[in-house]
Parts: structure tokens; sequence; C-alpha cells
């Protein structure tokens, strides 16, 4: 796989920490996550691959474990408050001094500067603060965050993602390592770079929930259909919604222009009307092989059915039967072979790591008994 060969650190965390260590182990990336001693159970669902170890580092001989676990890896993926880790002594400037090559990725809401960077806050605030969230949502509501995807998963994980990549391929050429500041305010807002360069195109002048593709438009909406299912229609070009109408049955002459926005409450109202007729099922069969851009909106239950992801296999099982999307995207010559095993128990490869790491047994046995590190059992597991 693309990432075979490279050993990263991950400190436990919540979320968007979690999802990167993931990307970059089912890429090929030997991952190993450090979790606190002392806990009932791991919080990271996104642990496929993974290793544990589980070190105490309110203990001085369990921050000496973990420097020597990151001087030897190639990169460490924090996701603590600004200075957390500079207090243990092992913020990026220790580390790199004793470590060049090291790439230093540290994941947070605000970033490392300014005066937000040491607050509390959850996806929705760093949403919020992007610029973004005020454009979410329909007309006349409030500003809707659209579950916990855009700042933890996409702006924070997947945008650390990338920036560890970019900065391992780097390395390639410079031999040295760097650090990776992460905000998942800014990688929110660079997400929605389109917003901002599209402003000049008349695609937002109107208020939030009344655009082209903020669900203002009707041809761009959901719908509810007769068996209280839903489809999603994107029949944003002409020639699609010429289709869209065809489909519906409905006679162009009788309605208003596609581009009246004063008109498009009824068309909204004809839309909602025709779909409510028949069942989800009935409008896909409808629209089957046009370019209407209809689409049933499915459950995570039901998206592994659907004929094009059973072809594809998009979506995965893992040995206990836990259903998840295939890594994406597909790399021709060395795909991502995600482990098909269970999620790590707290601390269940700390014997293993440790004597990776150059540990003696009567050492490991000994950070055991001092309470340094421990060693995870089934209860561990959530």
């Amino acid at each position: 796989m693309a990432l075979v060969g490279i050993r990263v650190i991950e400190l436990a965390g919540l979320a968007p920490a979690p999802f990167c260590g993931m990307v970059l182990s089912d890429f090929g990336a030997r991952v190993i996550r450090v979790d606190r001693t002392k806990v009932a159970m791991a919080m990271d669902s996104q642990a496929r691959g993974k290793q544990s170890v589980a070190i105490n580092l309110k203990k001085p001989q369990g921050v000496a474990v973990l420097r020597r676990l990151c001087i030897q890896s190639d990169v460490v993926i924090e996701p603590f408050r600004q200075g957390v880790m500079e207090k243990l002594g092992l913020g990026p400037r220790e580390l790199l001094l004793e470590n060049p090559h090291l790439i230093y990725a540290r994941l947070t809401g605000f970033g490392q500067s300014g005066p937000c960077a040491a607050s509390a806050g959850h996806d929705i605030n760093f949403l919020a603060m992007s610029g973004l969230l005020s454009m979410l949502g329909r007309s006349s509501d409030k500003p809707y965050a659209p579950l916990n995807l855009v700042a933890d998963f996409a702006g924070g994980g997947l945008m650390c993602a990338l920036g560890i990549v970019m900065a391992l391929l780097e390395r390639s050429r410079s031999g040295k390592g760097q650090v990776v500041d992460a905000s998942m305010v800014e990688g929110a807002a660079y997400l929605g770079s389109f917003m901002w360069k599209s402003r000049s195109l008349g695609l937002w002048n109107r208020p939030r929930g009344q655009n082209l593709l903020d669900s203002g438009a009707p041809f761009y909406d959901t719908y509810r259909t007769a068996d209280g299912e839903h489809v999603a229609v994107g029949a944003l070009e002409p020639q699609f919604y010429s289709q869209l109408l065809q489909g519906l049955g409905l006679d162009p002459s009788t309605l208003p222009p596609q581009m009246s926005v004063s008109d498009w409450p009824e068309l909204r109202q004809v839309f909602t009307e025709r779909f409510a007729t028949k069942t989800r099922e009935e409008w896909v069969r409808v629209f089957e092989g046009t370019d209407a851009c209809v689409t049933p909106v499915l459950s995570l239950d039901e998206v592994d059915r659907h004929p094009h992801n059973r072809e594809r296999g998009s979506f995965l099982q893992d040995s206990q039967g836990v259903e998840s999307p295939r890594p994406a995207p597909v790399l021709s010559r060395t795909p991502a072979t995600p482990s098909p095993g269970r999620d790590p128990f707290v601390g269940e490869h700390t014997r293993d790591v440790l004597q990776e790491f150059g540990y003696g047994p009567e050492e490991v046995e000994g950070l055991l008994a001092a309470g340094v590190v421990e060693c995870g059992k089934a209860r561990a597991r959530l």
C-alpha cells in the first residue's frame, strides 16, 4: 500500500484525530495509538488497523516512554489544546531536535496561534468561525450544522492527513520533518473556497436557503415520496431539467421558466405534489437510465444493497460483521487494504510495541509494575 513503512504515533483523542489515523492506517501506515491508563473503554470507533499502548503521562517515566516512541517514528498526531505537549516537554521543538525527520501534526479547532488557540470548542463552533455555518440552512430558519462532518472530519481529520502526506512527500526530497498546524476552522473554510470564489458569480446573492445550491432552487432539493421516503434532485443544467420534467410527466409550457427565481415557490409546490404520487422505488425505476439527476436518499442500512455500491464493493464488513465505507480514493496499483480485524483494546499491544522500540522484557515488566504502562483486556473495548 502507498504508506507502507510509515510509523505513526497517534495520541488518543475524539473524532478528527482518530479519523486521521485511520486514513493513514487504511493506506498502509503502521499506526500506534497512545491511550491513557486506567480507562474503562476506548472511545475510538475509528481504530481499524491500529495498535494500542496505554501510557500514564502523569508519571515522568511515562513521558520518557512516549518520547522514545516519538523519536523513533515518522509521524506524531496530537489533538490536545495549545501548550499541553509543551508542558510535558514533548512539543515539536524538543522532539524535532531529537528526530529531525519527524512530521509533527497538531490537529486542533483553532490552530496553534491567535486569541482562541487555547479555547474549547466542537465542530459546530469551528464551522461557525469558518463562515460556512452562516450559509447552511433552510430559508427563514436558523443556521443548521450538518452533523459534525465539515469541521471535525473534512476540515480536521482529512485535511490533517493531507498535510501529513504532503510533509512526507517533501521529506523525501529534503530529508527534514516539519510541523503540520491543522486548524479545523481554517480547514473547513478552505473546503468552502468555492463559496468565496463564486460570490462574484451571483450564486449567493440571496438570503440563506434561497439560492441555487442551498435548497432555494426547486430542482436542487429533496422530495418526500408516497411511502414516506425521499429522493434527491439535482437537475441544474437545462438538458437535465428537461429530463426531470419528462420523468415527472410535466409539460414545460405549463410551467414557469426554470430560472425564474420569483416562481420557484410555485414550481416547488408542483414538484412536491408530483413526487408524492409514487413510492421512492417507483421513481427510481422512472428515472433509471436517464440524466435527470434523481437518486434515492439511502439510509446507512440500505447503501450496501444498492446495485452500484454493491458492484464496486463500496462498503466493507469487518470480522465482527460491522459495516463501514471502503477507503477512498481507490488507487489502481496500491489500493488501500483495510484490516478486517476488530478494533484494539486499550493497551492491547503495550508489551509488543515497547519491546519493538527497544525495551527489554524486564524493563517492560518494571514499567507495568510501577503503573507507568498498562496491558489491556477485553473489557476495555467500546
